[in-house]
């Protein structure tokens, strides 16, 4: 078995656990994409029920037409229960949950970068690396308190977008493109 130094071990584990971080962050913002999205169709079958409910009555009313009317009570019964729906499930309430989660782990996301870019280019002793890894760990504890629960859409939707879009990766070139020419790294 090979020997690892102290700031190895501790490093590896750091490495777990920012990509623990790194994939809820993404199912946080992949949750809330989703929920967003179905917020959205909500609102839209709420409103054309709610059109198609309020020409039914008036056809029923003013053109004396029986089928108008109970067309009109079937769909509006449609638009109760979807309206229920809605108030049951905020969705849009929901969607802000995850949002505001991914935001305050994307942070702790971040800052565990920073502590393995400071382990590599620093010599930070163990008893310091610990006390930056322990404060990390404390701190995303608070967050995932309060942090809703994601759906497994949002996860499925997070390892594509992780490993097969490579979202939180960039090659130098696509870096470059972003600096300003004195910090760049090639010649582009």
């Amino acid at each position: 078995m090979a020997s690892n130094s102290p700031v190895e071990v501790i490093e590896s584990q750091i490495r777990e656990c920012y990509g623990r971080v790194v994939w809820t962050h993404k199912t946080q913002e992949k949750c809330a994409d989703i929920l967003n999205r179905r917020h959205d169709r909500l609102k839209l079958w709420q409103m054309i029920l709610s059109a198609v409910t309020t020409s039914g009555i008036l056809l029923a009313v003013l053109g004396d037409s029986k089928p108008a009317g109970i067309a009109a009570a079937i769909i509006s019964v449609s638009l109760t229960i979807l309206n229920a729906y809605a108030k049951k499930y905020d969705l849009g309430g929901m969607a802000q949950k995850h949002v505001d989660a991914a935001v305050s782990i994307w942070n702790i996301r971040e800052s565990y970068l920073s502590l393995l870019t400071d382990i590599r280019a620093c010599d930070l002793g163990c008893d310091k690396i610990c006390a930056i890894r322990d404060k990390l760990q404390t701190d995303l504890h608070k967050i995932y308190k309060g942090t809703p629960r994601t759906i497994n859409k949002a996860y499925e939707e997070a390892s594509k977008a992780l490993m097969k879009m490579e979202e939180m990766t960039f090659s130098d070139e696509e870096i470059d493109k972003l600096l300003p020419k004195s910090l760049r790294k090639t010649n582009t």
